[in-house]
């Protein structure tokens, strides 16, 4: 149950990641650095992913969002993009599947 506040590279260079095991935290750290990604799980321990998402979007921080989650109903995936998700990614996944999801965000 963990948020991700990526800056990944599909160059062959290092990505830089950090990574904020609460909600809060992530907030927190969302006031003082500029990811060019997000991915969130939906079930967390303080609020929902979906509940962090729209905290963001609330806050006007527009940095792409997606869901990495074992959650896969149509109703959640629909909440998920409709509230401003980029991407759901449900497991099982692979490699090429988080590929496809992340490399438009980064071009």
């Amino acid at each position: 149950m963990t948020v991700g506040l990526c800056e990944p590279s599909f160059s062959g260079q290092s990505a830089k990641q950090d990574i904020a095991v609460w909600t809060l935290e992530a907030m927190e750290k969302l006031r003082t650095e500029k990811p060019k990604l997000i991915l969130s799980d939906w079930n967390m321990p303080e609020k929902s992913g979906l509940d962090f998402l729209k905290e963001i979007r609330a806050a006007e921080n527009g940095t792409p969002f997606g869901f990495v989650t074992s959650e896969a109903s149509v109703e959640m995936r629909s909440l998920a993009l409709s509230s401003g998700a980029a991407f759901m990614l449900s497991k099982p996944f692979t490699p090429d599947d988080i590929h496809d999801a992340i490399a438009p965000i980064l071009d």
